[in-house]
């Protein structure tokens, strides 16, 4: 198991923040992994020799849920800490957790995978679970994380989904988020939700739809068996059905969670249309070979404020960004992303 590094000197947040250095800023594919599909599923097939020490909490929320988090702790109490929310059907097991939170436990960092409602590996008490949207959910667990840290800054990174939920909430908070993140980093995600599904529905890119779907049926037909007279659960057979993320969006994800249908769910819950409002400081990351999503739907540099930057490769795949010589290694997402908070803080402060 991975512990936190010991070191003599007490790790202040300002000597955190400026020890990490990144050794090649823009990613570049190793020539042995071309390919969009290459490159997005390679992560899952590696194994890390060395894995983060989760500590878990359970968050009570208050509609009477609950939310289930992955603590790595830091070397000192007043570290920075790095909130992740993940992608569909991800959780702190994910390829791309455990190598951040690696890297943010080796680094002294605090470090926090937020599991949404489902995806910790027990059901929910209520009928709820979550969507690309939620960025409600992202909102009330931010704040109660922010209440602990004592001054400490607070980073907020989002994967796919949880990068879609996460920039929907910033842009809804605008300058008021500034009191609760320091800055925050979205990665792969699909801002314009109706052309996602339009990728996923054409050809090899619905076996990657097939793979969600194997879980996400199983889930909500279990929880029908639960709440047999919830809208969105109430139609077994059609959830059974489902062949499509559309058509799984259209029976249970939209009318579950207040929706009128899945293109009301996809037009309300994309996050395109609000990283304009953005105010603090915040990277995205995102492949042109993105399987999940078309290149011209990533927002125009030109249409972004000052404090938002646009960061795309010509490779990655969606969520890859594998580095090194075969097998490979997923260090250059982490590097990444410390390098930028690290900067972040540093330029704060000075």
């Amino acid at each position: 198991m991975l512990r936190p590094r010991h070191q003599k000197h007490t790790l202040t947040p300002t000597r955190l923040c400026t020890e990490f250095k990144l050794k090649h800023l823009s990613y570049k594919a190793p020539a042995w992994l071309p390919g969009a599909h290459l490159q997005t599923v390679w992560p899952l097939l590696l194994r890390n020799r060395l894995l983060p020490q989760y500590r878990r909490e359970q968050l009570d929320t208050p509609d009477g849920d609950f939310l289930d988090i992955d603590w790595v702790d830091g070397s000192s109490r007043d570290a920075p800490l790095l909130v992740l929310f993940h992608g569909l059907e991800g959780s702190s097991a994910s390829p791309y957790a455990h190598a951040l939170m690696q890297a943010v436990q080796t680094q002294g960092w605090r470090g926090v995978v937020v599991h949404f409602r489902g995806c910790s590996g027990r059901p929910n008490r209520l009928p709820r679970a979550y969507h690309s949207g939620d960025s409600a959910e992202v909102a009330w667990v931010l704040a109660q994380l922010q209440q602990r840290q004592a001054g400490a800054p607070l980073f907020a990174v989002g994967v796919s989904l949880g990068g879609n939920a996460l920039l929907k909430y910033l842009g809804e908070q605008g300058s008021a988020a500034r009191h609760i993140v320091s800055a925050a980093a979205a990665v792969s995600v699909p801002y314009d939700l109706a052309a996602a599904d339009r990728c996923l529905s054409r050809g090899i890119a619905r076996l990657y739809a097939r793979h969600f779907l194997k879980t996400l049926i199983p889930q909500a037909l279990a929880k029908a068996q639960r709440f047999p007279n919830q809208p969105g659960l109430n139609q077994p057979e059609r959830i059974r059905n489902a062949k499509t993320l559309r058509e799984f969006d259209d029976a249970v994800t939209a009318p579950l969670h207040g929706f009128r249908d899945a293109d009301d769910y996809y037009t309300q819950s994309s996050s395109g249309q609000y990283v304009a409002r953005i105010a603090v400081p915040a990277l995205l990351l995102h492949a042109l070979n993105d399987p999940f999503l078309p290149p011209t739907e990533i927002p125009v540099r030109a249409t972004l404020p000052a404090n938002v930057h646009l960061e795309t490769s010509s490779d990655g795949g969606h969520v890859g960004f594998v580095s090194g010589y075969f097998p490979g290694q997923l260090n250059w997402l982490p590097e990444r992303l410390l390098h930028e908070f690290s900067r972040s803080v540093h330029s704060t402060e000075s």
